[in-house]
């Protein structure tokens, strides 16, 4: 049983575990998924983990803290599921003059399309109210106009010259920002000279330092990947995201001044910043440099470029080889990334990275709607890799789309190159750690969890959820609910309904898949506590856990060539 050693010296077990019988193996297969298989071992401890790098809103999800809170959230929840008279007009709260105001900046930095834009201001958005209308509006939120620029600003990753990091951040109710917020007037003085005025040094997709201007990062919003945007919305989409963005972060200020007084809302937040989200990558590195020391191959997803820097400069950094995308999107800052430990891939000369020649023949590729594949930059990783006994690997980390629907094409894509007579990796093993984004009860624009274990099986491969083509759908990583203070409205689930409601995102999303002939499962577990345990039942991110995905294991027992 295993693969040869090829050379390798045998590992000796420490003599409490030297003892026969069946006990042994149990032991044996324990001690193994705790050390992270030993130096070089037949066994291959691997983890997956999504640490939801862009999630920097105290409010998001629904979370346990203190009667302060729960007043505030009864009180948001109310202004918006009956706003009664709160429902004012969008020019109420973002004005003829702001409008104005808005449209000069965005003249000065030399962007078309303003007159249309100023045209659908007029006949669309001022007169909208503010709750039924604009936050409430379904389609808004599936245009993502709202959301995206706010996915691109809330926390901007930045540097200072010496190169060390920090972040800036968008003067918004949803973020941590700093600033007053106490008036409409505070708030639009420094949300305009944020976007225009301020040149931040970020990191390009080479990792060079480059000074850009926020305005500079918003992007198009693409019909490809946004089918509800129409093509008239998609040709003026950066301008009109900035004045949804605007009214958006608008109506939240107006709406958490009109609920508190002087503005108390703002120390409460304070406090929440720096129990969820100032520690969140301090946290993110503890867990794994403390509870899963010791494993060989970490596969992370939606990681921020800052977080490679904060790995390096801690002890995880000195054990690992972090290896994240030549072509990244500095801009969505929600990357793959793969962590090999020093211990078992001693020598980085035998990595290469091949996600590109994975997408190689992927142009014009279509998901099963016949939908061009929604997939950007840094949202796979795959690298060649060769351990320090001469085995060699195809490791790959992904993160999908929200319904999932690039899931089954990417995987796709990427078991074909495998295959490739060219490819140059015959005799590589393969091992594929991602957050999926399949759904236990899918919609018709979802991606069933079982319809993507089928898919993979017939590719020969197996998953730690089993190796048939039906599992436990039941088997959840994922268990959020979100508030009303966030900027996808049509996700928001009423506090007394977030273990009822159909939207609550409780959920199987994460996987790893390996070829079944190369490797056999020797234990699997999930984790929501940052202990090795998970609670069933329990929403998270917690104010211990910083993730909305649960973390993934998986010891591979590798089977002889």
């Amino acid at each position: 049983m295993g693969m040869k050693n090829k050379g390798r010296s045998k590992q000796s077990l420490p003599p409490h575990v030297v003892w026969g019988g069946i006990g042994c193996m149990a032991v044996v297969a324990l001690v193994l998924a705790s050390r992270g298989g030993g130096e070089h071992g037949d066994v291959l401890s691997t983890l997956t983990w999504n640490v939801a790098a862009i999630n920097n809103n105290p409010f998001e999800y629904w979370i346990t803290h203190n009667a302060a809170y729960n007043k505030l959230m009864e009180d948001v929840q109310h202004f918006i599921a009956e706003p009664g008279e709160n429902d004012v007009p969008v020019s109420a709260v973002f004005t003829d003059e702001m409008f104005a105001e808005l449209k000069a900046s965005m003249a000065a930095v030399g962007w078309t399309g303003l007159e249309e834009v100023e045209s659908r201001w007029r006949s669309e958005y001022k007169g909208r109210r503010i709750i039924s209308e604009f936050m409430k509006d379904p389609l808004l939120g599936k245009k993502r106009l709202a959301s995206m620029p706010d996915r691109v600003t809330n926390t901007i990753n930045t540097f200072a010259l010496d190169g060390s990091g920090t972040t800036t951040m968008r003067p918004t109710v949803i973020n941590c920002y700093e600033g007053d917020l106490s008036s409409q007037a505070a708030w639009w003085a420094a949300w305009r000279t944020f976007v225009f005025n301020t040149p931040l040094a970020v990191t390009d997709k080479t990792g060079a330092l480059v000074t850009k201007h926020v305005y500079e990062m918003f992007g198009p919003i693409k019909k490809s990947k946004y089918p509800a945007i129409s093509e008239e919305e998609e040709a003026i989409s950066v301008p009109l995201q900035t004045l949804a963005g605007g009214i958006f972060d608008a109506i939240l200020v107006h709406m958490m001044n009109s609920v508190t007084v002087g503005g108390a809302w703002q120390p409460l937040r304070s406090d929440m910043c720096e129990k969820l989200n100032r520690r969140k990558n301090d946290r993110t590195v503890e867990i794994l440099e403390t509870t899963y020391r010791g494993t060989d191959v970490v596969f992370l997803q939606e990681v921020a470029n800052a977080f490679k820097a904060s790995v390096q400069a801690r002890q995880l950094g000195a054990e690992y080889h972090v290896l994240s995308p030549a072509e990244n999107d500095p801009n969505r800052d929600q990357n793959s990334m793969i962590l090999l430990r020093k211990a078992r891939f001693p020598d980085p000369s035998g990595f290469a990275e091949v996600t590109g020649n994975v997408f190689s023949g992927f142009g014009g590729a279509t998901d099963a709607n016949g939908k061009a594949v929604p997939i950007a930059n840094g949202d796979l990783y795959a690298v060649a890799a060769t351990d320090g006994s001469g085995e060699r690997f195809v490791f790959c980390s992904f993160h999908g789309d929200t319904n999932g629907l690039a899931t089954i094409p990417v995987v796709s894509a990427v078991d074909a190159y495998i295959r490739r007579p060219d490819s140059g990796l015959a005799g590589h093993r393969f091992i594929f750690g991602l957050d999926a984004n399949t759904y236990e009860r899918a919609n018709a624009d979802q991606q069933d969890v079982n319809e993507f274990q089928t898919d993979a099986v017939k590719k020969g491969m197996v998953s730690q959820r089993g190796s048939g083509m039906h599992v436990d759908a039941s088997d959840y990583t994922t268990f959020n609910a979100r508030t009303y203070l966030q900027p996808q409205l049509n996700k928001a689930i009423p506090f007394d309904e977030k273990d009822t409601n159909p939207m609550v995102d409780r959920n199987p999303k994460d996987f790893i898949l390996w070829y079944g002939d190369q490797a056999s499962l020797v234990s699997t577990s999930k984790d929501n506590t940052g202990d090795r345990k998970y609670v069933e039942g329990m929403v998270f991110p917690t104010l211990a856990f910083p993730s909305d995905h649960g973390i993934t294991t998986a010891n591979l027992r590798l089977t002889e060539k």
